[in-house]
């Protein structure tokens, strides 16, 4: 029997969240709100994705969106365990559509590291591995994701956590990659495979958050319109740009920071246009 979808509910969260103001949110400030994080679309996609493994979740969410995932490489990867680093243009589909590609290559044999809050989405749960970007981790936490890392599952991180932002030279990129990922991929002993993810969201969202950050404030409100963004990509044809695999014994354990950007600038010499952000 299927399980209730999971159903984003504006109205909801700020009157469980907000118990002592929630009577002085103007009605308008609300439906404004549901509009602009697309509530009624999401609940529809989520609504499709509900009861499915989370591969088949995802890949129903891109259907949904008639969106196409196209590949270059992947075909001619070898046998192996492997930690798949890729850019992050996007900031959620691009996720859903390498949970979908991988999934499906690997026979849903994948565990995505993405940010704790992403939990919530129940659909894709089982394939997610919890980060908290904004205090230390958990001893529970920690041991699930070194018990992934010497499973026989693939593993995917986005080394950046942040979707990509425009550069102070206009060129759209990655932030400065983590060096966790090099760290991970030498104690597992996985060899890691470079992915570009060839696509970008607005210009709208990228300003938005160029001023923001002017501005002096410091939370990213401009995620606000990631869910719009996602919307505006439907019909779209996205391509994933698989590289060949590096070895784990080449890379440099003791300097992990610097090669975190090396495997950032490989990722970008596999661009259609091969620049160097």
């Amino acid at each position: 029997m299927s399980q209730q979808p999971l159903k984003i509910d504006v109205d909801k969260v700020l009157r469980a969240r907000l118990p002592r103001h929630y009577r002085y949110i103007p009605r308008w400030a609300i439906r404004w709100l549901e509009r602009i994080i697309c509530q009624d679309d999401l609940n529809r996609i989520l609504a499709k994705m509900n009861g499915k493994s989370s591969v088949d979740a995802a890949t129903v969410a891109l259907q949904e969106m008639n969106i196409t995932v196209n590949q270059s490489g992947l075909d001619k990867l070898p046998q192996g365990r492997f930690m798949f680093v890729s850019n992050h243009p996007l900031g959620g589909l691009d996720g859903l559509a390498l949970i979908s590609l991988l999934g499906n290559r690997y026979n849903h044999n994948i565990k995505f590291l993405v940010n704790d809050l992403l939990m919530a989405v129940e659909p894709l749960r089982d394939v997610f591995l919890p980060v908290n970007k904004y205090g230390s981790q958990s001893r529970d936490t920690a041991t699930m994701i070194e018990q992934a890392l010497m499973s026989d599952n693939q593993f995917i991180t986005f080394p950046a956590g942040l979707c990509s932002r425009m550069q102070p030279d206009g060129v759209i990129a990655d932030l400065p990659w983590h060096k966790a990922a090099v760290i991970q991929a030498v104690n597992s002993r996985r060899d890691i495979v470079p992915v570009y993810f060839d696509a970008r969201n607005s210009m709208f969202f990228y300003r938005f958050a160029k001023w923001r950050k002017r501005l002096g404030i410091k939370f990213n409100i401009e995620l606000i319109f990631l869910p719009r963004e996602m919307l505006k990509q439907s019909g779209a044809s996205l391509r994933a740009i698989v590289g060949d695999p590096i070895s784990w014994t080449t890379l440099d354990a003791a300097h992990p920071r610097q090669e975190a950007a090396r495997l950032r600038n490989i990722v970008y010499s596999m661009s259609p246009s091969s620049f160097q952000p």
